[in-house]
């Protein structure tokens, strides 16, 4: 489907200078009566009002913003597919710009951009056409969802191009991306699952296990390798494995063959890994998004998306891939089989769908910002509200919807006639 809403052109001006002022929500913590400073695109300062001194930065603009407003840094989303009509495993570099500006002006202003499992060339070009967004700095890399796979477990990836680890693929792929490959999703039961894990590593490439059918052992063994090997490297200090969309895509949780949740879990409670949860309320009823956060913490939880092309338009057929997707009731599944198939929610739909299941705000966009950018080192660019920092900032109502989207200090206009996943049906 080609539909996709328009999107105002950003206004071609340099970063500005400005103050916000409202409540700050950033690094877990929830600031009352605060202000952020930004100066030439980066953040000034970041605290309570009591504490900033205008006189230190004479000529910002004041941006009112309505009684109530919450400040909460950027979000970055580390598993999602597309958006407004995009699809990013299509190898089309103009859709695929398309869906980045999108999600930017809906408060998603760092990603990563995800391929799906397709045949060999059709991944090479993906990669290729994905790279030059990353050379830009409108994406923050690439994620590769496959083809190193369960069958028993694919959901909406294509079993006809699922494969054995394959390590020559991987430098392959590597090098299409242009060395911009951050993560790549890895069913750890699989034959040369552990020489992958030390090839992904050594490529500077996070290993994430997931569409895996393996039992409790096998992950904990994997997910160990993973993390201990991320540790020795060049990665950084916060490096560690995640999980792909924990619960969807592997076995559910018995309590005599607890399979690879239990195992997720375990390890995201100690902070050995941490766990992807799509909260939007089609892949994970809210309680299960409570339950998570309860046992294994905000700061060992990556909220993410898995959002496709449908992501801001209306219900209808669309493409994930080399797959046909149609939408209904703000559900992705697949036409052939009807497996869910991605999400069309915004990542700001799922923190407020996250605050509205019961887990407070701050863990929540925790989750969504700060969270995720350690897992790519970027933290130290972005995910935060601190002096330094980008000025990646997302300003919001009670409500958790947009006020204003602020990138590297840039104001970004709301998408035009979007029609978010707001109203998607619980599941």
């Amino acid at each position: 489907m080609s539909l996709q809403p328009a999107v105002a052109p950003r206004a071609a001006v340099d970063p500005g200078s400005f103050l916000l002022s409202g409540t700050v929500l950033t690094d877990g913590t929830v600031l009352e009566d605060a202000v952020v400073a930004v100066s030439e695109g980066r953040i000034s300062y970041a605290g309570p009002r009591t504490g900033f001194d205008p006189r230190t930065l004479p000529g910002l603009e004041d941006v009112e913003l309505p009684p109530g407003s919450m400040i909460l840094p950027g979000l970055v989303d580390l598993h999602c597919h597309g958006a407004a009509g995009g699809d990013f495993p299509g190898g089309d570099l103009l859709s695929a710009r398309s869906a980045v500006e999108f999600l930017h002006a809906s408060g998603t202003t760092t990603l990563l951009a995800s391929l799906v499992t397709a045949p060999r060339e059709d991944l090479l070009r993906g990669a290729e056409t994905l790279r030059p967004l990353s050379e830009e700095g409108l994406i923050a890399g690439i994620h590769a969802e496959g083809p190193f796979l369960s069958h028993v477990r694919c959901g909406a990836q294509d079993p006809r191009f699922l494969l054995e680890p394959d390590l020559h693929l991987l430098r392959d792929l590597v090098e299409s991306a242009g060395g911009y490959l951050r993560t790549m999703t890895y069913a750890p039961e699989l034959p040369g699952a552990a020489a992958l894990v030390q090839a992904l590593v050594d490529l500077g490439v996070t290993p994430s296990l997931g569409h895996t059918n393996a039992d409790a052992s096998t992950t904990a063994a994997s997910l160990t390798q993973a993390a201990n090997l991320l540790a020795a490297s060049t990665l950084g200090s916060d490096a560690r494995p995640t999980v792909t969309h924990l619960f969807n895509g592997m076995p559910s949780l018995h309590h005599r063959d607890p399979g690879p949740v239990a195992a997720c879990l375990r390890m995201a409670a100690a902070g050995t890994a941490a766990v992807e949860l799509v909260a939007d309320r089609v892949h994970l009823h809210p309680d299960t998004v409570r339950m998570v956060f309860a046992l294994v913490g905000g700061d060992n939880v990556i909220l993410v998306t898995d959002s496709m092309a449908a992501t801001g338009l209306p219900d209808g057929d669309y493409d994930l891939g080399p797959a046909g997707v149609c939408v209904s009731g703000g559900e992705a599944r697949l036409r052939s089989n009807g497996a869910l198939a991605g999400g069309t929610a915004t990542l700001l739909d799922v923190v407020r769908r996250t605050v509205e299941a019961g887990v407070d705000a701050a863990s929540a966009v925790v989750s969504a910002t700060a969270v995720p950018a350690r897992i790519l080192g970027i933290q130290k660019e972005v995910g935060s509200l601190r002096p330094g920092l980008r000025a990646n900032i997302l300003a919001v109502d009670r409500d958790f919807r947009p006020i204003r989207v602020f990138r590297r200090g840039l104001q970004l206009p709301r998408p035009a006639a979007a029609i978010t996943a707001a109203t998607a049906p619980a599941s």
